[in-house]
């Protein structure tokens, strides 16, 4: 150390005026880094006081509106719009139970007018579906679309609910009825996703960038419902492996709406694609700082694992277990994989997948039974499982290596090797680990 040291002087003194030039600049530098990070600071307080102020005007609202439903029983409106500032409330905090509460206010409003009561049945609908209790939204959608046939935004919300539950024929009857509504904001981002189940990635990528610049121009819709509009794009970039317009998307969405927990959860996942390990937990920290979400705890747990920190990485995973026990409603899917993935509790996962598909039989739900089949050796079922799954037609890189990871244990290892060149091509980050995996098999395939 001392010699390296001396070395060090060494060359200052022979380099002179250049040794200034070069502390001057080392001087510039640390001014730079106290300069954004005072920026920074300045941005969270900012954001932070936002969030009070948001909170508070929301918290008052709905103080007047359970005063008024107090001096009058039957007001259904009234009972109506307090459940929609619970839901608001609830997709804002990430709590469980403000969505048991929206649901409650809905159902009390509609009880005191069952008919011309769509304000509270859309309510009902978004409170049910974030609970995954969508047989039941589907029921509310259906009804709300009899009553109206012509409004885009419900039969788009139907459309939604028939991908969720895997009634892909009903879906594209709904969404093909619906192209030309497309640029509508209440259509938009379950026309995208439908699109994106189909295969059509290019055309759902259109309609994503066209509703969120739509969005931004509007000025009357609430920041959050804006940055929404941001997150669906980066969400579809990160996905396919577009980093950068991911980032862009992010930070646009950020910059309407600062903090936001959904953003700075997504802005994890996409550190970690990059193998950025320490910027993946400090954006995490940020998020469950918020919200205890369990996919962003997902990530944090991987990216603490890369980063050679298992203890770490174990008490991430404890923290996402406790998050998604506090979540009554259906199997967690994004939990479930995280254990297969991990060869933890795979029996159990198993018979709750197939338990899942005799009311959700969507694509998500038969890759999941799969990976779970794959993960038991049982691969021809898990092969039958898989075939559903990407009968649609779906790009997503995870599906596809799931599926060449089952042929390779079938020992079909050209149709492995298409299935993962297939998911690299889709996304070249798609997750450090499988990623990885994919391509020491196809070196392997390859010879």
């Amino acid at each position: 150390m001392r010699n390296h040291r001396g070395r060090m002087w060494v060359v200052l003194a022979m380099t002179g005026v250049a040794a200034v030039g070069a502390t001057g600049a080392r001087a510039a530098a640390l001014r730079a880094d106290e300069a954004r990070g005072r920026r920074t600071a300045d941005a969270l307080r900012a954001a932070d006081r936002l969030r009070r102020e948001e909170g508070a005007r929301l918290d008052a609202d709905l103080r007047f509106y359970q005063a008024r439903v107090a001096a009058d029983p039957w007001a259904a409106n009234d009972r109506a719009r307090v459940a929609a500032l619970l839901l608001q409330r609830a997709r804002n905090t990430g709590e469980y139970a403000g969505y048991l509460q929206a649901e409650a206010a809905a159902r009390a409003s509609l009880a005191a007018r069952g008919g011309h009561n769509a304000a509270a049945q859309v309510s009902l609908a978004g409170a049910l579906m974030a609970q995954h209790r969508f047989a039941e939204a589907r029921s509310v959608a259906e009804a709300l679309v009899r009553a109206d046939p012509v409004r885009p935004s419900y039969r788009s919300l139907l459309g939604e609910l028939q991908m969720e539950l895997g009634d892909y024929a009903g879906a594209r009857a709904t969404f093909g009825a619906l192209e030309p509504q497309r640029a509508n904001l209440g259509v938009a981002p379950r026309y995208a996703r439908w699109l994106e189940i189909v295969g059509r990635t290019n055309d759902a990528r259109t309609v994503l960038y066209a509703a969120a610049h739509a969005a931004a121009a509007r000025g009357d819709l609430p920041a959050e419902q804006v940055a929404w509009f941001h997150l669906r794009v980066g969400d579809l970039e990160l996905r396919n492996g577009r980093l950068d317009a991911a980032e862009q998307a992010f930070r646009a969405g950020l910059g309407a709406h600062p903090e936001d927990y959904r953003l700075l959860g997504e802005m994890a996942r996409l550190a970690a694609a990059r193998g950025e390990w320490s910027a993946a937990l400090q954006l995490g920290e940020r998020a469950t700082a918020q919200v205890l979400d369990p996919a962003t705890l997902a990530v944090m747990s991987d990216a603490a694992l890369a980063a050679g920190d298992r203890a770490q990485a174990e008490e991430y995973a404890r923290v996402m277990e406790v998050s998604v026990r506090r979540q009554a409603g259906s199997l967690h899917r994004g939990w479930a994989l995280f254990l297969l993935d991990r060869g933890l509790r795979v029996d159990a996962v198993a018979a709750q997948a197939e338990a899942d598909l005799r009311t959700r039989r969507d694509v998500y739900g038969w890759d999941l039974l799969a990976w779970a089949r794959h993960r038991q050796h049982r691969d021809a079922e898990a092969a039958r499982a898989m075939a559903n799954a990407l009968a649609q037609g779906t790009r997503d890189a995870a599906l596809l290596y799931h599926a060449g990871m089952i042929e390779r244990a079938r020992g079909h290892d050209a149709a492995a090797g298409r299935f993962l060149a297939q998911a690299l091509e889709v996304n070249p980050s798609f997750g450090a680990p499988q990623a990885q995996a994919a391509r020491a098999v196809l070196d392997s395939i390859r010879g």
